[in-house]
């Protein structure tokens, strides 16, 4: 083949991948400007393989992406379309970079038989390898089936677009977005591929590029003025909640303070959950693997399921992030111990004024601390229910006060509510060089 033929055939394969589907995405992922292709040629079965994959800037921060290639057999999973794939986690691991990967495929090549499990299991592998290595984020842009789907749901954060079909059955069923929101599967939706990308890259600047390095500390909005805790303390805009339609009496964000990358979670309801309590378990743990602060906001008297609530507690006893805790109504007994006290190991935990922390229940508490005068106090009245209550709100008032806290060295400081964000900043700045090390061992057994 002389010299001209060459580039010929050269040029007609550049325009034959750039003008696919997959690398119109990525154009559209990454900065604005070209990015580097990883085996542009690797051909499959039936021409190039099924995917696209390349290294480019999202909001100036290295990134390794790829998306499956509708234009190329459905964008059907092959081993050509794998060693592509494990590739780019391999480049992310010699690097540090996270991945984001774009799923819209038919599913796999059938006619690969056995090459496609190994192909299948090899990416999982990978995928599980660089589980708290770096960030990794699915997007799922059309049909994700089978195999597939476990290993999209396998990264830290999956978004769905809003034609997403994510589902491990093979027949499609349960694969719609708002059954994956309910099921906790699906982080973040969007309505169309350009929001999902944009949530996508909005992730990329909160989050640091590895487990070794800081979240980046870009300019920042104050916050907007609400009587909501979570908005008066985070930079105005920068609010992610993640899994809002899964376990509602817990809300977790991402967010900033100041610049600086945390993780909130935030108790909805006088009951967790155990809904509540595993999303919450999990989003410690992803915030603990790269070093984001977490900042817990407490205001719940129990916990419904204790399978969940040792979970959560575990989940937050072994992270070595920095852990604040804003006890912002009432904290009694499993719940701040396991939220806000020595079970958390917070190293900063703060109370409202009006905060309320006992070991137990208001009206155990009072019953046991005033025996026989409890009583005592309800016989001969008319409305039995109504003195109980009274004599129990008495007793919270007199005995489980955030100051009688604070004077057994349970609470740090007592702020009023317009503080928290200073209070907070200043204690984020104070831990940012915390080290703690932890027993050796594997694991523990607690998240199953």
């Amino acid at each position: 083949m002389s010299m001209e033929a060459k580039i010929t055939e050269l040029e007609t394969a550049r325009v034959n991948t750039a003008s696919s589907s997959a690398y119109t995405v990525l154009t559209k992922l990454f900065d604005e400007g070209a990015f580097t292709e990883i085996d542009a040629f690797a051909k499959s079965t039936a021409g190039y393989a099924e995917v696209v994959a390349g290294r480019g800037n999202v909001e100036g921060i290295g990134v390794f992406a790829f998306a499956q290639n509708t234009d190329r057999s459905g964008g059907a999973m092959s081993k050509a379309q794998a060693a592509k794939i494990k590739k780019v986690y391999d480049l992310a691991l010699k690097t540090g970079s996270p991945v984001i990967a774009l799923y819209d495929s038919i599913g796999g090549r059938i006619d690969e038989g056995n090459d496609l499990l190994s192909a299948y299991g090899d990416i999982l592998k990978y995928s599980s390898n660089l589980s708290g290595v770096v960030p990794q984020i699915s997007v799922v842009l059309g049909k994700c089936y089978g195999t597939q789907a476990l290993i999209a749901v396998n990264s830290d954060i999956v978004i769905l677009s809003e034609k997403a079909e994510l589902t491990l059955n093979t027949d499609g069923s349960g694969a719609d977005t708002k059954t994956n929101s309910k099921h906790g599967i699906a982080h973040l939706t969007a309505k169309d591929t350009a929001e999902a990308i944009q949530e996508a890259r909005k992730l990329i600047s909160l989050l640091p590029s590895n487990n070794l390095e800081y979240a980046g500390t870009p300019e920042f909005d104050e916050p907007i003025p609400s009587d909501d805790v979570l908005l008066s303390i985070a930079d105005g805009g920068s609010i992610i909640e993640l899994q809002p339609e899964y376990g509602s009496s817990v809300k977790t964000a991402l967010a900033t303070i100041e610049g600086s990358t945390v993780g909130i979670i935030k108790s909805e309801a006088p009951e967790i959950d155990s809904k509540g309590a595993s999303k919450a378990a999990r989003f410690v743990r992803f915030c603990d693997a790269f070093g984001l602060t977490i900042i817990t906001l407490v205001d719940a008297e129990k916990f419904s399921c204790i399978k969940s609530a040792a979970k959560l507690s575990s989940a937050y006893s072994e992270a070595t992030a920095p852990k604040i805790a804003v006890i912002t109504g009432n904290a009694y007994g499993a719940v701040y111990i396991a939220l806000a006290g020595t079970g958390a190991a917070a190293d900063i935990t703060y109370a409202w004024v009006g905060a309320s922390v006992s070991a137990l229940p208001p009206e155990a508490a009072a019953v046991i601390a005033l025996g026989d005068d409890f009583g005592g106090k309800l016989k001969g009245t008319s409305d039995p229910q109504t003195e109980r209550a009274k004599i129990t709100a008495q007793y919270k008032e007199d005995n489980l006060t955030a100051m009688k806290a604070a004077e057994d060295g349970y609470i740090d400081e007592i702020i009023l509510p317009e503080e928290t964000r200073t209070k907070l900043t200043s204690a984020i700045d104070m831990l940012s060089d915390k080290r703690s090390s932890t027993l050796p061992k594997k694991h523990n057994n607690l998240y199953i």
